[in-house]
């Protein structure tokens, strides 16, 4: 199908492109929808015709934003004008079913030009429910945007602030005979206009074509980005989803990542049934899932009103499917659909290392050489994100809520939403950031009194974690204040009175080794210095956990503690993870 506006030999073009796009882009699928820049192709082994098709919604809006105080009054009146174009394009007509409509308002000193189409297998009760789905998506989205774009398998809708439909006048269906009163006489009115005009001012006409197609270039890529969606026979609900907001940062061949339809993890969670659910996260509730396909998985939803925004959101899928280590939690999949953002993760049948280290009843799981083993992963992994993998990250958010256990209690680090990419040495050197969100008992001292941030940052959330696993004590509500502020303090003042194995866990004294643990406390330790520039850098962690080390520096006194703490003696005992995450400001303690 063709925009109405597109004339015959564009329409030919863009079909014959579309073609080979949707065989490269979506080969030995069953059904496929692909969108060029004036026309949509799309094919399935089940009739569609006539039918609604109300998901799957993809937009793009243009980059130039207006200002605030005009969004929601530019909002109102593109909703209106959609609307009214809406009742026109799915109005019965008696000479043919076009399913389109253009029309043109004003809006402060410019001219809004909208257009709708449905396709023309369509009734006009299906039309109507079309757009107004894609009036609310994209209003939803692109409100603050000069111009926006909806794809929809069964209707299309475009708003500028340029006629982006008037050379287009003689359309394809017009060709044909079956022109409608938008494109035959309001069309033929407006060319007779501009000839008239530009007849008399031709010059004037050029340069101002020259610079806005300028400006356009800039502003719009000329073709549209593909979207495909797939089913497949394992799995109906797994798409090839390729979203706006990842255009430019994620290479769409680089590899194959589902788009998991919502209506597909929904009844793989009973429809998020509190009998699902794992645990409440800082951003909102993880559920346990079964796939069509039989695989377990665990969903993270975010919550409405939650702090992790869209770009988190964006953020944490963008740096997940680039990541592949065996000590990192492996995205399967991600949802965006409506208010609904969720992310699909490998299930951990073992919860997050939180729920054993710190429940006694289950602390004796942790055997001494499943700590090593806990705190060697953990290692191994920061160091993937800081120094090994395509993209170097700082994470920002570790604490053993966001450390996963497999079947055999291997450690998956996990939750990338407060991540950043770093550049070369960049990592080395202070990033600043004017909002602070993190957790209290694991964020660096530079970081939680100034915002800066680093890989150093890292380091020291993982001296706070070795340090916690080594003794069974969380840091966050330390209860030996007469002692030592804060368990980071209290370790250090039993180094240096040589009395550090007190510091061991009870149910550790039958079964560990002395050297081992006093060389973990000892880089634990030097982890958690306060100035960022002592700690060692995860190479030099991992490398001394796991041989002998030569001489080791002795360790300074830790930051002071920074955030408030919660007894965490009285909190619900059915609660299974313990979430600190705020955003507020903080003192030292």
């Amino acid at each position: 199908m063709c925009l109405d506006y597109v004339t015959n030999e564009n329409c030919g073009k863009c079909i014959a492109t579309a073609t080979k796009d949707i065989l490269k882009l979506c080969p030995y699928t069953r059904e496929a929808v692909v969108w060029e820049e004036l026309c949509q192709l799309r094919y399935s082994n089940q009739n569609f015709f006539g039918q609604v098709n109300l998901t799957g919604n993809k937009h793009q809006y243009n980059p130039m934003n207006l200002s605030q105080p005009l969004q929601f009054k530019y909002r109102s009146v593109v909703k209106e004008t959609l609307n009214n174009l809406t009742t026109e394009a799915a109005a019965f007509n008696l000479s043919a079913k076009l399913r389109y409509a253009t029309g043109e308002v004003d809006f402060e000193d410019k001219t809004i030009y909208a257009l709708v189409e449905c396709t023309r297998d369509l009734s006009g009760d299906g039309c109507n429910s079309c757009l107004e789905r894609a009036i609310a998506d994209v209003l939803n989205c692109c409100y603050f945007s000069i111009g926006a774009r909806l794809f929809s398998s069964s209707c299309f809708l475009r708003y500028e602030f340029y006629n982006f439909y008037k050379y287009g006048a003689t359309s394809s269906m017009n060709a044909q005979g079956s022109g409608s009163k938008y494109s035959s006489t309001r069309g033929g009115r407006k060319i007779w206009m501009i000839i008239m005009v530009v007849s008399a001012c031709l010059a004037m006409v050029l340069f101002a074509s020259g610079i806005y197609c300028l400006a356009n270039k800039k502003a719009w890529k000329r073709k549209e980005e593909f979207v495909c969606q797939r089913a497949n026979n394992s799995n109906p609900s797994v798409s090839r989803f390729h979203h706006r907001n990842f255009q430019e940062r994620y290479d769409p061949q680089a590899q194959d990542f589902p788009y998991i339809e919502l209506s597909s993890i929904q009844a793989a969670t009973d429809n998020f049934s509190d009998s699902n659910k794992l645990g409440e996260g800082g951003f909102g509730p993880v559920y346990k899932g079964l796939l069509s396909d039989g695989k377990e998985v665990a969903v993270k939803r975010l919550s409405f009103g939650s702090e992790q925004g869209s770009e988190e959101f964006i953020n944490e899928v963008l740096l997940i499917m680039k990541l592949q280590h065996k000590n990192l939690v492996k995205l399967l999949g991600f949802c965006v659909e409506g208010d609904e953002r969720l992310l699909v993760y490998e299930f951990m049948p073992n919860n997050s290392l939180d729920v054993f280290l710190f429940d006694r009843s289950r602390c004796a799981q942790l055997s001494w050489s499943r700590r090593l083993n806990i705190i060697d992963g953990i290692a191994r992994g920061i160091l993937y994100l800081h120094q090994d993998s395509r993209l170097r990250i700082i994470h920002r958010d570790l604490k053993p809520s966001n450390v996963l256990l497999d079947y055999d209690m291997n450690p998956k680090i996990s939750d990338f939403g407060m991540a950043r990419i770093f550049e070369g040495s960049e990592g080395e050197a202070n990033n600043s950031t004017a909002q602070i969100a993190g957790t209290y008992g694991y964020m660096a001292p530079e970081y939680a009194m100034d915002g800066l941030y680093s890989i150093k940052s890292d380091v020291f959330s993982f001296g706070v974690l070795l340090i916690e696993i080594m003794s069974g004590i969380r840091n966050a509500g330390f209860h030996r204040s007469k002692r030592a502020p804060s368990l980071l303090a209290y370790a250090w003042q039993l180094w240096n009175e040589g009395k550090a194995m007190e510091l061991l866990d009870p149910l550790l004294i039958d079964s560990c080794c002395a050297d081992e643990f006093l060389r973990y406390i000892h880089v634990g330790l030097l982890c958690v210095e306060e100035d960022a520039n002592y700690r060692p850098t995860m190479s030099s962690v991992v490398a001394t956990l796991k041989s002998e080390p030569g001489t080791l520096c002795q360790p300074e006194r830790p930051a002071f503690c920074v955030g408030r703490f919660i007894d965490l003696d009285e909190a619900d005992p059915d609660n299974l993870s313990f979430n600190g995450l705020s955003i507020s400001n903080i003192g030292p303690r």
